[in-house]
């Protein structure tokens, strides 16, 4: 049988687990075998620029914690795993994919983005989506033209009734 400190501390763990993915709205767990220290150390970084970040955590308590809360996902809990998390639905997916790119061997094997699984094809989908900036930017651009467009109709019109 285990020491009851040993117990408590693994108890103390998944309730992390548990608590961080409450918060969270997106976690993703992906493979970093093959990263240095320094790639490590930039993938934080990078993380929290966009106020997210990334922990290692046991397989075996993180299997506990997401059977604890519901979460099905023990089939991608196989070999080293880290949990990345944010408030941003999309910006933990965004950081990952680019940093994948420049490092093969980072691989985002699944996600939880607002409470739904997604696989890794779907976290791929979701990084395509442009930033938060970017989104309000395309919106304000979307909503200058119409006025812009009517002030255009406008002032042709006034021109042609000054014609006639």
């Amino acid at each position: 049988m285990a020491n009851a400190k040993v117990l408590e501390a693994k108890a103390k763990v998944v309730e992390e687990i548990k608590t961080t993915t409450n918060n969270a709205s997106t976690i993703v767990l992906f493979d970093y075998r093959g990263l240095t220290d320094n790639e490590s150390k930039e993938l934080r970084r990078a993380l929290r620029e966009t106020d997210s970040d990334y922990k290692v955590f046991k397989n075996t308590l993180m299997k506990r914690a997401f059977n604890e809360l519901d979460i099905h996902v023990d089939e991608s809990l196989e070999g080293p795993s880290a949990l990345a998390y944010g408030s941003d639905a999309i910006a933990p997916i965004k950081v990952l994919s680019d940093f994948a790119k420049n490092h093969p061997a980072l691989v985002m094997k699944v996600g939880v983005v607002d409470g739904e699984v997604s696989d890794s094809n779907a976290l791929a989908e979701l990084a395509k989506i442009p930033s938060r900036d970017g989104l309000l930017t395309m919106l304000a651009g979307a909503m200058i033209a119409i006025p812009k467009d009517l002030s255009i109709c406008l002032d042709l019109y006034a021109k042609q009734k000054e014609e006639n």
